[in-house]
């Protein structure tokens, strides 16, 4: 009997040292949100609203005591939707270095789809609305101007409320392999304007090859009708 409740002493013992491992200050939690705040504000629109949500360590994590943690934001890693926060021990007998997650809402407004709308429909005025929504919570460019949607044709289906996002729109075609196209090649502090024959499609937002009146070819992007940015 004496060696069962030593066996449950030790465990609840082990237990709560285990709590006690992966448990965050409230003040550093502070800085946790602090910090991703900050980053997305600094990604969002000047009227938006940030929200955000903190997560827990994995209760696997045998941490041992630090006397100062570091919040840092992980490189490339984006403050927007479910992501991540590292933190780093940076005064204790042992240096770690963990993620916690967390999760960025962004609300502000956007343009969305005012009922079920099947992919491949031309979009009208009367299909598009405004709504105070969470911009970051899918990937992908939102839209603040209904009328700039009007006439584009979805790739895929939304639903009512869904937001119109840009990977949900076909990109267009702003010309044809074989025509003249306006190159405009943009560096520091200067920018020359000239013609060239198209090589390919000017896909919207992707690079096309262009072959100038000398013969020399070039890659730049498709930015609008007929027209190629060619970036030096």
């Amino acid at each position: 009997m004496l060696r069962a409740t030593l066996l449950f002493v030790c465990l609840c013992a082990a237990v709560l040292t285990a709590r006690a491992q992966t448990a965050l200050d409230p003040a550093l939690l502070e800085r946790v949100r602090a910090l991703a705040e900050t980053a997305a504000r600094a990604a969002a629109p000047a009227s938006a609203r940030v929200a955000v949500e903190i997560g827990q360590l994995d209760a696997r994590l045998r941490l041992a005591p630090c006397a100062q943690v570091q919040p840092y934001l992980p490189p490339g890693m984006s403050m927007w939707g479910r992501t991540r926060i590292g933190l780093r021990c940076t005064e204790g007998s042992t240096r770690w270095n963990v993620t916690l997650p967390v999760r960025v809402a962004v609300f502000g407004k956007a343009v969305v789809a005012t009922g079920p709308l099947p992919a491949g429909v031309n979009l009208s005025q009367d299909q598009l609305a405004m709504a105070d929504i969470d911009i970051a919570a899918e990937p992908g460019a939102v839209f603040t101007e209904p009328g700039l949607l009007v006439g584009r044709v979805l790739a895929r289906p939304l639903a009512a409320g869904d937001a119109v996002r840009a990977p949900a729109l076909k990109s267009r075609q702003w010309f044809a392999a074989g025509e003249t196209v306006q190159v405009l090649a943009v560096g520091e502090g200067f920018s020359v304007a000239s013609e060239a024959q198209a090589l390919g499609p000017g896909l919207e937002g992707q690079d096309v090859r262009v072959r100038f009146e000398s013969g020399r070819v070039a890659s730049g992007r498709a930015v609008g009708e007929r027209r190629v940015e060619l970036l030096l």
